[in-house]
C-alpha cells in the first residue's frame, strides 16, 4: 500500500500549499516505487523524471502556478494516446510509431500543470475487457490477487489503484473505462461521446470511442473532466450540449433510478455479485432514491449489436490494413476481432442503424420515466485462469451491462460497491442520458461514500471518508435555481408549472429580513407579492428553491403575469438566487402578511375552520 503520499488531487494540493511536500518529491517517490515494483505489466513507457522536473521549473518561471488547476498532479495515459516525443504502441510493438504531436486531451492536462508519468498497458488496439491481451503482460487487479484487472485500459486503472498516479486516462468503447474501475476498486468516468476530444487517440470504433478517466474519487474525476473537456475543432466528433441538455436537477433533490426487473438480472450464477448489486440498490434508496424496475431486454439487444452487428467493421476500418499485413505479430483473438468486420456490407450497416434506432426509441422512453439507471458494472468477476480457459466467452460476459452505453449515446460513472465475502471486488454503474455526467458524478459520489466510506481507495492506505466530497452544484451545468414563494410552492395550485418542466425541489429556506410579503387582490389562483424593502427588518419569508433545466426557464417566465416577475433574491444565509418578486405598483391595495412569515401560514390562517 502507498502510505507516504495520499494521491487524491485535493490532498496533494493541500500538501503542496502547506509546504509538507513538493511535486519533485512526489515524482521521486513514484519513480522509486516503479523501480521497486517493475515496469511491467502496468507500464509500457515512462517519461524521464529529470524531464518532468525541468518542465515543472519552466512552468514556475513562465506562469503563476497557483492558477494552474492541476499543477504538480501526476497522471498516466493509456498507450493509444499520442504524446509528442514518445512511442505510441496501442499495445502492439509492431504497430509502434513516434508521435509528432500530443493528443488534445493530454495537452489540456499538461497545460493545466499536470505531470505525465508515463504510458500504460492495454488490451491490444483497445479490443477487450479483460486486461490480458497484451504482449507486455497481463495485469491483475490491484486489490484482489489472481483476479483480472479488466481492460482494455488495464494499466491505467492499476496505476491509479496502486497509488502511483492521481488519475489516468483510458478509452471506452464497450466498457473499457468502467470494467477496470470495478476490478480495481476505483472510480471510472465515461463521459458522453464527444465531450472530451479524441484527437490524437488511436481509434477502435471512431464513432463510439470516448476518452475516459480513472480516479480515486468522483471529485477527482470531475476535476479532470472540467480541465480536459470542451469542444475541439480538430475532432469532428467533438460536441457540446445545447442549453439545458443533460441538465440534472435530480442530482440536487430526490430521484428515480431504473433497475432491471427480475427477468433482466443476469449474474451468470454468481450469487455474491447479485448480493453486492442488491446492497447498492438499497444504498441508493437510503439516499432518497426511488427504484423503478424496467425490462432490460432492449438494452441487452443494443449491447449485442456492438460485436454482433456492423460496428465490428469500424475496428476493421481503424486497423484492418495493419492486421492483414501483420496478423502474425498481433494477439490472435484481437486480430480475429479486427478482421471479423471484413465480410460486412453497406446493407448490413444500414440495417444495423435501423435496428439501433428502434432500440434508441425504447431507451429514450425509459429515460423519461427515470433519471438514470443503476446496473452492475460487471455481472461477475473472473480470475486470470478463468480468462485463459474461455477468453472470448468470458470477455463477452463482462460487457453484458456496458456494451450498449455508447451505442445509445449515454454517459456513465462506475464506482466500487465494496469487497464481496470472497474478497473479490464489486462495482456498479450509474448511466444517464447524454451530457448528464455532472449529475451522475454527484449521485455516484454519495453512493460510493454510503457503500465504501470506511474502505480504502484502491490499494492505497487512504480511506474514502478521509477525502472531500463533490461540492454542491459543482459540475451541474444546464440547471437554474429558482425561488418560489406562493402559488408555485409544493402542493399549491401552480406547482405543476415547475414539475412539467422537470424542476425538482432542492430545499426550503427563508429570504433575508429585508423583504415584505403581500396577499395580492383579485388574482386567480390567489398569489402573494414579495417586495424588497431595505428599511424593513422582518422575519424573512419562507421560500422553496427549485432546480430547473435552463432551457425551460423562458417558457416558465413567459407565463408569469404582471405585477409579478423573476428577479434576484437574497437569502438568509447571504446567498442570492433568482426568484419571484413583485413590482411595487402591484401592492397598492394588497394586504400585508409579512408578520406571518410565508404564504403557507397565510393560507392556513385564511382557510375555513
Amino acid at each position: 500500500m502507498n502510505d507516504c503520499f495520499p494521491m487524491e488531487i485535493g490532498a496533494l494540493q493541500a500538501a503542496y500549499a502547506a509546504g509538507r511536500t513538493t511535486p519533485e518529491s512526489v515524482l521521486r517517490f513514484i519513480d522509486e516505487r516503479i523501480a521497486e515494483e517493475g515496469l511491467r505489466p502496468a507500464w509500457i513507457s515512462l517519461v524521464d523524471i529529470q524531464d518532468n522536473i525541468h518542465r515543472l521549473n519552466a512552468l514556475r518561471q513562465k506562469v503563476n502556478v497557483e492558477k494552474l488547476p492541476l499543477f504538480g498532479i501526476p497522471f498516466a495515459v493509456k498507450d493509444n494516446f499520442d504524446v509528442a516525443g514518445m512511442e505510441t504502441t496501442a499495445g502492439c510493438p509492431a504497430f509502434a510509431y513516434a508521435a509528432s504531436s500530443t493528443a488534445e486531451a493530454v495537452k489540456r492536462l499538461l497545460d493545466a500543470g499536470a505531470v505525465l508519468i508515463g504510458k500504460t498497458n492495454m488490451d491490444q488496439f483497445a479490443t477487450g475487457l479483460v486486461g490480458t491481451r497484451s504482449p507486455y503482460g497481463a495485469c491483475e487487479s490491484a486489490i484482489a490477487p489472481g483476479v483480472i484487472s479488466g481492460g482494455s485500459s488495464s494499466g491505467s486503472a492499476v496505476a491509479v489503484a496502486r497509488g502511483l498516479v492521481s488519475f489516468a486516462l483510458g478509452t471506452d468503447t464497450a466498457g473499457s473505462g468502467r470494467v477496470p474501475a470495478a476490478m480495481n476498486g476505483i472510480v471510472g468516468l465515461k463521459p458522453t461521446r464527444g465531450v472530451v476530444s479524441a484527437h490524437g487517440v488511436v481509434p477502435a470504433c471512431r464513432t463510439l470511442d470516448c476518452v475516459s478517466v480513472f480516479a480515486l474519487t468522483c471529485k477527482d474525476a470531475l476535476a479532470v473532466l472540467e480541465v480536459m473537456g470542451g469542444p475541439d475543432e480538430k475532432d469532428w466528433m467533438s460536441r457540446k450540449p445545447a442549453p439545458g441538455q443533460g441538465a440534472a436537477p435530480w442530482a440536487m433533490s430526490r430521484f428515480h433510478f431504473g433497475v432491471p426487473d427480475e427477468s433482466g438480472r443476469e449474474f451468470f450464477g454468481d450469487v455474491q455479485a447479485e448480493a453486492a448489486f442488491t446492497r447498492a440498490v438499497d444504498g441508493l434508496k437510503e439516499l432518497g432514491g426511488e427504484a423503478v424496475a424496467f425490462e432490460y431486454a432492449p438494452l441487452a439487444a443494443a449491447a449485442r449489436l456492438l460485436y454482433g452487428g456492423p460496428w465490428v467493421a469500424e475496428r476493421t476500418a481503424a486497423v484492418g490494413e495493419f492486421a492483414r499485413a501483420h496478423g502474425a505479430e498481433m494477439d490472435e483473438t484481437v486480430c480475429g476481432s479486427v478482421l471479423s468486420g471484413e465480410p460486412l456490407s453497406a446493407v448490413d450497416a444500414f440495417r444495423g442503424q435501423y435496428r439501433l434506432g428502434e432500440l434508441r426509441q425504447v431507451a429514450d422512453a425509459l429515460l423519461k420515466q427515470v433519471d438514470f439507471l443503476l446496473l452492475p458494472t460487471t455481472p461477475t468477476v473472473f480470475t486470470l485462469e478463468q480468462i485463459r480457459q474461455e477468453p472470448v466467452l468470458r470477455n463477452s460476459q463482462l460487457g453484458w451491462y456496458t456494451n450498449f452505453v455508447n451505442l445509445l449515446d449515454m454517459a456513465a460513472v462506475a464506482v466500487p460497491s465494496g469487497l464481496r465475502e470472497d474478497g473479490k471486488p464489486s462495482g456498479v454503474s450509474l448511466i444517464g442520458p447524454a451530457f448528464s455526467e455532472g449529475g451522475l458524478l454527484h449521485v455516484a459520489d454519495r453512493l460510493h461514500r454510503t457503500l465504501c466510506g470506511e474502505s480504502t481507495l484502491g490499494a492505497t492506505a487512504t480511506r474514502l471518508r478521509q477525502t472531500e466530497a463533490i461540492p454542491a452544484k459543482a459540475g451541474l451545468h444546464g440547471v437554474m435555481e429558482i425561488a418560489v414563494v406562493g402559488a408555485h410552492l409544493n402542493g399549491q395550485p401552480l406547482n405543476w408549472q415547475l414539475t412539467e418542466r422537470q424542476a425538482r425541489l432542492v430545499r426550503t429556506t427563508r429570504t433575508a429580513p429585508s423583504y415584505r410579503l403581500f396577499a395580492l387582490k383579485g388574482t386567480i389562483p390567489a398569489k402573494p407579492g414579495l417586495v424588497f424593502d431595505p428599511k424593513v427588518t422582518g422575519p424573512g419569508i419562507e421560500v422553496e428553491i427549485w432546480a430547473m433545466p435552463e432551457d425551460t426557464v423562458g417558457s416558465f417566465l413567459a407565463g408569469i403575469p404582471a405585477p409579478l416577475g423573476l428577479g434576484t433574491l437574497q437569502l438568509e444565509d447571504g446567498s442570492t438566487v433568482k426568484g419571484f418578486i413583485c413590482e411595487p405598483v402591484g401592492i397598492g391595495d394588497a394586504e400585508e402578511i409579512t408578520h406571518l412569515g410565508g404564504w403557507r401560514a397565510y393560507r392556513a390562517q385564511a382557510a375555513p375552520n
